[in-house]
């Protein structure tokens, strides 16, 4: 997996379905596990194709942030149009952003970047720092049976 970039974005917003996690951060069985019967719900009551029949693109996106003093993760896309029943409309800032890339498994390909850029590359960084608010991971179908994936992390320099 490759370390790490440092890109600007510009501002963009995701429109996303959403619930507040319960497990220990530092418990990923757990967190996966959560997360899966979430994302496994989505799909049984529509609302999984509801949010990708709204998207711009192919992109899928796990959103992570602390909303109300509680931590939620969704499922979002970019939408091309409204999507009346949903959890939140998540607006990311133009900035920096910590970029880690890779490859894998659907499934596993979130959580795999996620912990990448938490447990190994953000603590490397020292020019920059998390400047919290939500944070992305998003994928996409290589067409071989592998997806390819971003996570995005704001930062500023120090």
């Amino acid at each position: 997996m490759a370390d790490y970039t440092l890109e600007h974005k510009p501002s963009f917003t995701l429109t996303a379905y959403g619930f507040s996690l319960q497990s220990n951060f530092h418990d990923m069985t757990a967190l996966q596990k959560e997360k899966a019967e979430f994302w496994s719900r989505l799909k049984a009551d529509g609302r999984f194709n509801k949010l990708k029949d709204a998207a711009k693109d192919d992109r899928e996106w796990s959103v992570n942030e602390v909303y109300q003093g509680k931590p939620w993760n969704y499922f979002a896309v970019e939408a091309g149009k409204s999507v009346a029943d949903a959890t939140r409309i998540i607006e990311f800032p133009e900035s920096d952003y910590i970029v880690v890339a890779g490859n894998g498994d659907k499934e596993a390909l979130f959580d795999q970047l996620t912990y990448h850029a938490f447990n190994e590359v953000l603590a490397k960084v020292t020019d920059y720092a998390y400047i919290g608010g939500p944070n992305a991971t998003y994928r996409y179908d290589n067409g071989d049976g592998t997806f390819y994936g971003e996570f995005w992390v704001p930062v500023v320099k120090k």
